[in-house]
């Protein structure tokens, strides 16, 4: 969000008061602002910060919050969400620094959109269920969105993208396009697709397989091809009703365990990945399906 952006809405902030001493763990909002503010004075990697070099950052804390989730361990999911949160309070202390917005304001926003978007709740509206509930969602944010093109940010269909990851991007803007009939039918056509991206793929891998020997264009025109399969496939997971990143994290976690099951099994016996070979792995990798 840029400077103009913020400022019609919000009124100059002033960044919080660092905490004095050492600060308490005490579970409450204002401490942990505080001594947000106090790191960001005495701690060197914490003042050379700025919003742009933290954007990886949050992005990983968003994933491992998604892996912890999956392993559904307690104290792991209650740590990665503190490190999202921290990322939420990091960046408001940054922008209170520049005299833009805090963390205040941040949530008296949240508030207000969580009471603008549920008329249902705390409005005499009557949804009778969740398509309801979604569609009324959809209406109010297109009145957002004319308010701010009305601000001279007008919005393409495809603007409306969430941002995320490459897949959920891919996912997201496909269901845009549908919604103006950009799309298959059914399943077969999006399949059929997939089948020729995959074709595409495979008449330029080479058939040595000596991929160190590739040309700089041929390598270019493997990436667009690897793309293109990436996004035919999510295509045929949006036709599916599948979300493509659910599913391919879950391949992810499954392959992890998988594999933590080799390592745990080769040490039981003394081994280790490094001393066996495939073969040997291959077999305690089917011993690992088995065992889901």
């Amino acid at each position: 969000m840029s400077n103009s952006a913020v400022t019609p809405y919000f009124k100059t902030a002033h960044a919080p008061a660092p905490a004095v001493g050492t600060p308490p763990a005490s579970g409450q909002m204002s401490d942990l602002i505080a001594l947000m503010a106090r790191l960001r004075i005495d701690c060197p990697w914490d003042k050379k910060q700025d919003n742009h070099s933290l954007i990886p950052y949050a992005l990983e804390e968003v994933y491992e919050l998604v892996d912890a989730i999956q392993d559904n361990d307690d104290e792991d999911i209650a740590g990665e969400l503190g490190d999202v949160l921290l990322q939420v309070v990091f960046h408001c202390q940054l922008y209170a620094e520049q005299g833009r917005f805090d963390f205040k304001d941040v949530v008296q926003t949240l508030q207000e959109k969580l009471i603008r978007r549920h008329p249902h709740v705390f409005d005499a509206e009557n949804l009778p269920d969740k398509d309801a509930v979604k569609a009324r969602w959809d209406e109010i944010k297109a009145m957002e969105q004319a308010a701010r093109a009305k601000r001279g940010k007008p919005r393409r269909t495809l603007d409306a993208t969430k941002a995320g990851s490459a897949l959920m991007q891919a996912q997201d803007m496909q269901k845009q396009a549908s919604k103006l009939g950009f799309d298959w039918d059914g399943v077969a056509g999006a399949v059929e697709k997939l089948d020729e991206e995959i074709d595409e793929l495979k008449a330029l891998i080479p058939a040595d397989d000596k991929t160190d020997t590739l040309s700089a264009d041929t390598r270019r025109a493997l990436e667009k091809e690897l793309g293109d399969c990436f996004f035919a496939l999510v295509n045929v997971a949006r036709k599916l009703d599948f979300d493509a990143e659910a599913a391919a994290l879950t391949c992810v976690h499954k392959f992890k365990s998988r594999f933590s099951h080799i390592e745990t099994q080769l040490t039981a016996k003394g081994s280790s990945v490094a001393a066996s070979n495939l073969a040997e792995m291959e077999a305690l990798w089917q011993d690992a399906k088995r065992h889901e």
